[in-house]
């Protein structure tokens, strides 16, 4: 399976884990809270800071079919099937059951781009300019994650000659 190179998003996977079952998704719907691990969780004020945000507003009217459906998807569990059905055409309703809901950030430029760089930052005072702070990990972070540390870790011997 491959992604669909019209959209900046993944598509399904399926992942199959230690204990043997396997996990379908993720799909790719904005989170309406920063903290947002159940999909009915709801922040007005994160809700209309993402919405304010010019970037935003044409991340939506760009993929707004898209959207649309991964949205219907997550909450229509019939269309989700049919989806999975694509890739292995014998799955049924029986065969899923609704999981958790993840939270990825990843920063969004100005034009509604999703930004694919990994992106590092540093206060400016005595004590914040001994931070770095690892703004955008896009995916697949987690999977990275040593070669994130690898990546840290020289920005730390670069900064502060270590």
């Amino acid at each position: 399976m491959v992604p669909d190179p019209r959209f900046p998003f993944l598509g399904v996977h399926f992942t199959p884990t230690i204990y043997g079952d396997v996990i379908l998704g993720p799909n790719a719907v904005m989170a309406f809270s920063r903290e947002g691990y159940n999909k009915l969780d709801f922040s007005a004020k994160d809700f209309i800071d993402s919405i304010k945000y010019r970037g935003t507003q044409k991340l939506i009217f760009k993929y707004a079919c898209y959207g649309f459906g991964e949205l219907t998807r997550s909450f229509y569990i019939p269309a989700q099937i049919k989806l999975l059905q694509q890739y292995i055409p014998e799955i049924t309703s029986n065969d899923v059951e609704i999981g958790r809901t993840g939270v990825r950030a990843q920063a969004l430029d100005i034009d509604g781009n999703l930004v694919d760089e990994f992106v590092y930052d540093s206060g400016k005072g005595p004590l914040s300019s001994r931070i770095i702070h690892v703004r955008n990990a896009p995916s697949p972070a987690a999977t990275s994650s040593l070669a994130i540390a690898e990546m840290i870790l020289e920005k730390c011997e670069e900064q502060f000659g270590i």
